[in-house]
């Protein structure tokens, strides 16, 4: 002990615990939308370019995407709304200069906060919701009452349609013709309407979409981050949180502090106590 501080016992908190990693692996080949860059990366120096006297060696590699690739969050200054962002902030006179001089991912703090799992698709009994399904408030609801969950406020309400089990088929993952499963205007609203901090669902976007919509309009991210201040993350991978039926957990996500920015990749955690499997069936 120094300082007169009494330090935890941190090997008792993380004893037992279990670690569930929500975020894709970003891959040249992975789903991207239509909206945003892509994911590149290339070795710019390889083991051998350049031997050090003692036989050392080093490589190292160059990355480019954009903001929005991959399991990312969505900032306050990605969406707009008749030239307002949340909060009345003048979009145009924000983004002067080339990057957003507020509301940029940068001030994103990072996110630790209780979260809670609504597992649509297994409330179906079912792996996957159908293409093109909406998923409405009166459904959540009835989630959150058989998982015997509350929404956290400030806290994490994360959504799974099951569509994850398309990510190694980009063409049906984005879904443009058929569309993809996901909350629709209603669900935002009840979801936001508990006040987290944020939200996230296991597709491109945090949308329902209609069969042959495509991103046309976005209702959902207007709700969430313009109108109620709500971040979105997109892209997660819930399947093994989903298939140990842990509801409840720790959430932890940390943006990259891209000053200006309107979102960062992350590689968001649910921590959760006990062994697997003890929730509802």
């Amino acid at each position: 002990m120094r300082w007169g501080i009494v330090m935890p016992d941190w090997a008792q908190l993380i004893e037992g615990s279990q670690t569930y990693d929500l975020a894709h692996p970003l891959d040249p080949a992975m789903p991207v939308s239509p909206n945003h860059p892509g994911y590149r990366m290339a070795l710019l120096r390889r083991h051998g370019d350049m031997v050090r006297g003692d036989g050392g060696s080093a490589s190292n590699e160059m990355v480019v995407m954009g903001g929005h690739t991959g399991t990312h969050l969505d900032g306050l200054a990605h969406v707009s709304q008749d030239g307002k962002l949340h909060g009345g902030v003048d979009a145009e006179v924000a983004q002067t200069g080339g990057r957003f001089r507020q509301l940029g991912v940068e001030t994103v703090e990072p996110i630790f906060c209780s979260g809670v799992l609504l597992d649509v698709a297994r409330h179906r009994g079912v792996p996957s919701l159908p293409a093109g399904e909406p998923i409405r408030a009166d459904e959540l609801s009835a989630v959150a009452d058989a998982e015997g969950v509350e929404l956290p406020k400030g806290g994490a309400v994360l959504v799974r349609s099951g569509w994850a089990e398309h990510w190694g088929s980009p063409s049906a993952y984005l879904g443009h013709d058929s569309g993809v499963p996901g909350p629709d205007v209603s669900a935002a609203e009840w979801i936001a309407s508990s006040g987290p901090l944020v939200t996230g669902h296991d597709s491109m976007a945090y949308e329902w979409l209609a069969p042959g919509s495509g991103h046309a309009r976005l209702p959902v991210h207007r709700i969430l981050l313009v109108e109620h201040g709500v971040y979105i993350v997109e892209n997660l991978d819930l399947e093994r949180l989903a298939a140990d039926r842990v509801y409840e957990f720790l959430f932890v996500c940390l943006p990259l502090k891209f000053v200006g920015a309107t979102g960062s990749p992350v590689r968001p955690i649910a921590v959760a106590s006990g062994p697997p499997g003890e929730g509802p069936s």
